[in-house]
């Protein structure tokens, strides 16, 4: 009864990818307003106070996602401080008593300890929080729906991993893991309690879909830079720049209400560190870097030494991601052998990272203390410019007064003004190095990491190289230096502009250095951009993220719909047997099917409409049947509600496999028309691939339908998803196209699946290999 419109091209396309440390399969969220009898009469039955609930109810969840992922941040920054802080003036005392080598092996053993642990407790107990998390949330927001990255076991993981791993002094960052970590917040703050143990609410029901949940999300990752970083503004811009892919004016008051909330609680959070209540907190981690306290002054002569800054930034940013890309490649190789094989990477790099972090510093001379220093000198304690190490009274060790601090104080360090002879030029290059290469080979591991703060440590100490090498032919700072150095790094490496200007001139505190900052996050964005992606981008082709850009590519416009469009389709009846649909959803993975309905219901066969997979199985489960292949009465909505076809959360919802049917069941007749999508998006099949393309993406489908330019063939010839966009499918279609283009298939970022990567995955309960999924 069924028909089967067969088309004789398939999509090759992997519906797997690289979520975190986790080889997961992968299908596509659904932003698209479905218009259906039964929805059209539950909106109907609202009243002005459930209106009033759901505008409500959008404020509160984020104020609620502002004081949580502010009292989370807190926590993080408390634990990293107090860590990193102990091990710190440890071995530091240690330094002082001249028993060097029982330092190191404190010092080794320490940062082995912790990188275990985090590497451990990643693996076994949540796969999905490795990494930074940007390149998840980025395609979760594209409308990629990636298992288990915002279950509640992901987000214990990332916050007791990204402790560890940063006190490990590991060069890592936590502004990465803070905005995974508070989209998980505003994830399961807004899927209304937990129904396996019976913690629900009712008010909470309304944004148990796809469209609402995205902007909770998107609000969350905003309150996650504004975290990291104290920088509220920065955080709102940088979700709209980086993150999101749709972006409207309501979204962008609650994003910025989000983060104004995060940034009025983290104020009073520091104000009660600083009565000494936070043990080896000080004034660390919630960064706010003054570069200067006073005005300074740049002249036309000053703009041609920025100039340069941002082209060799441009470019040394563009290498950080050549070489990344590199070195992620050999590490999923290892990853993929197993467990033991990840534990083994992630402490070896600890190790390495341990024996250079130490040794380094005994290349470096020692200096004299400079008269009327703002501290003490040399410092003693956990943080400070002045570092002792080996060297005599009265002498300080620059390079360990940068490598024996957390991230957060060598930045201080690093930008701080009045300081330009306290460095040596050759401990700033030697630093520079070490941060460039161990905050890609660290990057890497099981276990949380960003590359936000990591790359700002690498900037600001190529940015003050470059200072000292000008000297006294710019009246520009070494300090200031570094800031724009850090900019330069930035641009070049993440490519993004207006939010990385705005946070760098909250974390400086000062307005003087927007137009400078301007100019060097142009220049070294545009030069990298003339070499390769950025590495966001980057990231996500190597975990097989099906990302859309906001443009089509010019190739598109030479072929249409019809000419990608791939079989086979499978459609129901308007009013079908029970037997065929439970057939077709065993025996395929299509998530869309189109409802057809043919004569005696029309004068000929007609395309109604598109029902999903998963309100099938609601229709299944509730046995909505009649004995007779009858239309439904009105009579039928009593037996639902719209919860019955919400979505949920963690994606686990119920299976074909776990409907049972009698014969007598099987054998009735369900009417699909109450329940279907009565007005999906189709386009005809000779409309432009690049126009349905941006349609397409504009909207949030998940499916678009594909309909005939004659009235003699069948109502619906073809199913358009994300994966029939992408260059892989295209270019296996049509080769010379893409030997036109000179396109170059990506190497695969999963070099083989092997048992032990299926075996740790608890969410990836079907993992099938380059196997299409025409629905998804």
């Amino acid at each position: 009864n069924h028909r089967d419109f067969s088309l004789h091209r398939r999509n090759t396309t992997s519906q797997l990818a690289l979520v975190g440390a986790n080889v997961c399969p992968i299908e596509s969220l659904d932003y698209e307003i479905i218009e259906n009898e039964f929805f059209k009469q539950d909106w109907r039955s609202r009243g002005k106070i459930q209106i009033f609930q759901y505008i409500f109810m959008k404020w509160v969840l984020c104020l609620l996602i502002g004081l949580t992922v502010s009292l989370v941040g807190f926590f993080i920054n408390l634990g990293v401080e107090n860590v990193a802080g102990m091990k710190f003036v440890i071995t530091s005392n240690m330094m002082l008593e001249k028993r060097y080598w029982t330092a190191f092996f404190v010092f080794a053993a320490t940062n082995f300890g912790l990188t275990l642990f985090a590497s451990l407790f990643t693996a076994l107990v949540s796969p999905a929080a490795a990494g930074s998390g940007i390149p998840e949330v980025k395609a979760y927001l594209n409308g990629v729906d990636l298992p288990n990255i915002f279950s509640p076991r992901t987000l214990i993981g990332k916050i007791v991993g990204i402790i560890s791993a940063v006190s490990s002094s590991l060069l890592i960052g936590k502004a990465g893991p803070m905005v995974h970590i508070s989209s998980s917040i505003a994830a399961l703050l807004g899927q209304g309690g937990s129904e396996k143990y019976h913690l629900t609410w009712k008010w909470l029901d309304f944004f148990k879909n796809d469209r609402d949940r995205r902007d909770l999300i998107t609000c969350g990752a905003a309150a996650g830079i504004a975290a990291a970083f104290r920088a509220p503004v920065g955080g709102v811009l940088f979700a709209f720049e980086e993150l999101a892919s749709w972006w409207r004016g309501a979204l962008l008051w609650r994003a910025f209400f989000s983060t104004a909330v995060v940034a009025i609680m983290l104020r009073g959070f520091m104000d009660f560190c600083y009565s000494g209540k936070c043990g080896l907190f000080g004034t660390g981690g919630l960064i706010m870097f003054n570069v200067t306290s006073e005005n300074f002054v740049y002249h036309l002569d000053d703009v041609p030494p920025v100039l340069l800054l941002g082209v060799i930034g441009g470019i040394l940013g563009a290498l950080f991601n050549f070489i990344l890309k590199k070195v992620l490649r050999i590490y999923n190789l290892i990853h993929g052998k197993g467990i033991v094989y990840q534990i083994f990477l992630a402490c070896s790099i600890s190790i390495f990272t341990s024996c250079l972090l130490f040794g380094l510093p005994w290349l470096a001379s020692c200096q004299a203390c400079p008269s009327g220093a703002s501290e003490d000198c040399p410092t003693i304690g956990r943080s400070g410019n002045y570092k002792k190490f080996q060297c005599a009274p009265g002498h300080y060790n620059d390079l360990a007064s940068l490598i024996f601090n957390t991230n957060d104080d060598a930045i201080r360090n690093l930008f701080s003004h009045s300081t330009d002879s306290e460095f040596h030029g050759s401990s700033m290059l030697i630093f520079f190095v070490t941060c460039f290469f161990l905050s890609i080979f660290s990057y890497g591991i099981v276990a949380p990491s960003g590359l936000f703060v990591p790359v700002i440590v690498t900037g600001a100490s190529y940015g003050r190289y470059v200072g000292m090498l000008i000297g006294s032919s710019t009246s520009l700072n070494n300090g200031l230096f570094a800031v724009l150095g850090a900019a330069s790094l930035l641009g070049g490496s993440m490519r993004v502009t207006v939010s990385v200007c705005v946070m760098l001139l909250e974390l400086t505190n000062n307005l003087l250095l927007l137009p400078l900052v301007m100019v060097v996050l142009l220049v070294s964005k545009t030069v990298a951009d003339g070499i390769n992606s950025n590495v966001y981008d980057m990231l996500m082709m190597l975990k097989g993220f099906p990302y859309l850009e906001s443009h089509a590519e010019p190739y598109m416009r030479q072929l249409t719909v019809a000419d990608v469009a791939t079989g086979p389709l499978l459609c129901f009846q308007g009013i079908e047997k029970v037997r065929n649909i439970v057939d077709i959803l065993r025996n395929s993975r299509h998530n869309g099917f189109p409802v057809i309905d043919d004569p005696p219901y029309s004068e000929s066969p007609v395309l109604f409409g598109l029902i999903l997979r998963a309100h099938l199985i609601v229709l299944l489960k509730k046995k909505a049947f009649f004995r007779a292949p009858v239309s439904a009465g009105l009579d039928v909505f009593d037996q639902f509600s719209s919860v019955d076809f919400a979505k949920d959360a963690s994606g686990s919802g119920d299976k074909i496999g776990d409907i049972e049917l009698t014969d007598e069941e099987m054998e009735m007749y369900i009417d699909l028309h109450p329940f279907s999508n009565a007005s999906p998006y189709t386009v005809v099949e000779t409309m432009s691939l690049a126009k349905a393309r941006i349609l397409f993406r504009q909207v949030g489908l998940r499916h678009m339908l594909v309909i005939p330019n004659t009235c003699d063939r069948p109502p619906v010839v073809g199913i358009l998803t994300r994966h029939d966009f992408m260059p892989e499918h295209i270019f296996d279609l049509y080769p010379s196209l893409a030997n036109r283009q000179r396109w170059k298939r990506p190497r695969c970022r999963i070099p083989f699946l092997s048992k032990s990567a299926s075996r740790h995955a608890p969410a990836c309960t079907e993992i099938v290999v380059d196997r299409p999924s025409r629905g998804s």
